[in-house]
């Protein structure tokens, strides 16, 4: 416990003292991870950290601030970038002009292409430099995916908060703030968010329940034990809104199905007589003819091919 609190003090010092800072999951992340993720990024954004939400793979959960997540390593700075959809060879050129109090950047589409679309035109800031990595539940960088294999050097010179329950955790972090006995990486968010003294909203509270549900198969796994309850209940005294996270819900794969044959009557033992060897590669090989005859009756249907040609 005091070694735990230990971490927790060191975590503390970091985030008072740095102001950007990226939250990493895993590829194909938990959703228990997604969870504490989006409920760290909400808390540090109330303490006016420049924080981005980083996952190799799409999100899509129904969870608070799971639309922050980015594909891309990069913090908010004071470049304000312009973005909008973009074909090969759309745009002739780029200019600018300044009149009077108003700087005026103009796009101008190459001709034949259609004009850009204010709708579609996206702001936001960038050039930031990083000054902490929040790594949650990955047991190694490499777990990063892409996130980590593109952008190597932006894991030097910064500090790594390292926070999971696998057993097989590297310790890889600055900080290694890791719990193998504990039912969810939620519970060990909640403790974080707690110990920055940071206010725990409905939001947040809700997010860290469904983190701690989708964990423990809704309180009922192995892991569970009473200060999950406790937790539990701590954040539903919070606001927290118990509802199941939902989950995309993969096709049911095809099985072809048994094929039960009729039994056969056996009148007399003339059936089981030799049938000539040319009669039987006759009935096995079909002729072109009706071949032919069947393609021309159902023209949809799927021609078959071998190695040797047209079966």
């Amino acid at each position: 416990m005091n070694n735990h609190q230990q971490i927790l003090s060191r975590i503390v010092e970091i985030l008072n003292r740095s102001k950007s800072g990226a939250i990493i999951i895993p590829q194909n992340p938990t959703s228990d991870a997604v969870a504490a993720a989006t409920s760290l990024y909400l808390a540090l954004n109330k303490i006016s950290k420049n924080i981005s939400l980083v996952c190799s793979t799409k999100q899509d959960l129904d969870l608070i601030g799971v639309d922050k997540f980015q594909q891309n390593l990069t913090v908010g700075g004071n470049s304000l970038m312009i973005s909008f959809p973009y074909k090969e060879g759309s745009i002739d050129k780029v200019d600018y002009n300044i009149q009077g109090d108003y700087f005026n950047l103009i796009i101008t589409p190459r001709p034949g292409y259609e004009k850009l679309n204010s709708s579609q035109v996206k702001y936001s800031y960038t050039g930031g430099n990083i000054d902490f990595i929040i790594v949650i539940d990955s047991p190694t960088l490499n777990s990063l995916g892409k996130v980590y294999q593109e952008n190597q050097n932006q894991f030097t010179g910064c500090d790594i908060i390292n926070i999971d329950r696998h057993l097989a955790n590297g310790y890889f972090g600055t900080v290694n703030f890791v719990d193998k006995t504990i039912s969810s990486i939620s519970e060990l968010i909640l403790r974080i968010i707690e110990t920055l003294n940071i206010e725990i909203d409905k939001d947040i509270a809700t997010n860290l329940y469904a983190g701690i549900a989708d964990s423990t198969n809704n309180f009922t796994s192995y892991s569970t034990n009473a200060n999950t309850f406790e937790n539990a209940a701590k954040l539903l005294k919070m606001g927290a809104i118990k509802k199941i996270i939902k989950k995309t819900v993969s096709q049911p794969s095809f099985q072809s199905k048994p094929i039960f044959k009729k039994p056969i009557k056996i009148s007399s033992l003339s059936e089981f007589e030799p049938t000539p060897i040319e009669q039987i590669e006759k009935e096995k090989q079909p002729s072109q003819q009706s071949f032919e005859q069947n393609n021309q009756q159902n023209p949809l249907k799927p021609r078959i091919f071998s190695s040797n040609g047209l079966i």
